[in-house]
This record gives structure tokens, sequence and C-alpha cells, in this order.
């Protein structure tokens, strides 16, 4: 049975151009039969892999807890 599909949202994200060169490569190559991967695709299955192994790494395998403002941009917090 086909669920609906969640609709999207534009974000805007920096990422090296070698990394994102291979990833556009990747989905070129792949965009036709039996793949028929898009970019987006590619991006959205990536976050979700990471997303699982962070939450199974530092959540006990749980969904974080919402977010209580937007994200700040700037250097990440040291450790």
């Amino acid at each position: 049975m086909h669920q609906p599909s969640v609709p999207k949202v534009r974000a805007t994200i920096y990422l090296p151009r070698d990394l994102l060169d291979e990833a556009r490569d990747a989905a070129v190559h792949l965009g036709g039969y039996p793949a028929r991967l898009t970019l987006t695709a590619f991006a959205e299955n990536a976050f979700r892999a990471e997303l699982l192994r962070l939450k199974e790494r530092y959540n006990g395998g749980h969904d974080f807890p919402p977010r209580e403002g937007q994200l700040r941009g700037g250097r990440p917090i040291a450790a």
C-alpha cells in the first residue's frame, strides 16, 4: 500500500564541493532504471541513515527531543 508523501521543504546547506559533485554524479548515473535515484532521494536517505546511527549511539535509539528554537549559526560548541 502506498503511503501519502510527507511535504518537502527547501533547506540551504553548505557542503564541500567535491562531496556534492560526487553525489550529483551518482544521482545522474543512477537516475534511470532500476535505481531512479534523485539528488533529493540521495540526501534524504543519507540524513535518515545518519539520524538512525546518532539515535542509537547517543540517545538509546530514541528520537531526539524537539528543539525549542531555531538553529543558531556559527562555530560548533566545543565539548
